[in-house]
């Protein structure tokens, strides 16, 4: 089991399994809500996921036309959570709420396509230029 929370604590995520996938987006939309050069983003499944604490939903609308649904801690602002109508069945929280360094390697990179130059990926990470087809 692992748990997940934003900085100051408020919002949390109880996740009692592994996730189902991991993965970095370089899509624009995510450099600018993490404010990095990427995402990083673990899938779980969603009666998996337990969450306590209030969040302030804020909803996007993708390149795909559907909905994304970011949860963010309206004390500290982290976001800790999202949800994609894309995807109803998984929940994506961000690996950086686990803190936890030993947490495993991504296993795709999507959005490549505007990837900056410098970002170096290990050969066993998955590469795409969009969103991969059937994938949360």
């Amino acid at each position: 089991m692992a748990n997940a929370q934003c900085a100051c604590g408020a919002l949390r995520l109880k996740l009692s399994e592994p996730p189902q996938l991991t993965a970095l987006c370089h899509c624009f939309a995510c450099q600018r809500r993490t404010g990095a050069p990427f995402s990083a983003n673990a899938f779980y499944a969603i009666d998996c996921v337990e969450i306590s604490g209030t969040s302030t939903e804020f909803i996007r609308t993708a390149d795909s036309g559907r909905q994304v649904r970011m949860h963010f801690c309206p004390t500290c602002g982290s976001t800790v959570y999202w949800k994609a109508d894309a995807a109803p069945h998984w929940i994506g929280v961000a690996i950086g709420s686990l803190a936890e360094p030993a947490f495993g390697p991504p296993a795709l990179s999507v959005f490549e396509q505007s990837k900056h130059g410098w970002v170096q990926l290990e050969e066993t990470v998955e590469h795409f230029p969009g969103s991969p087809s059937g994938r949360p």
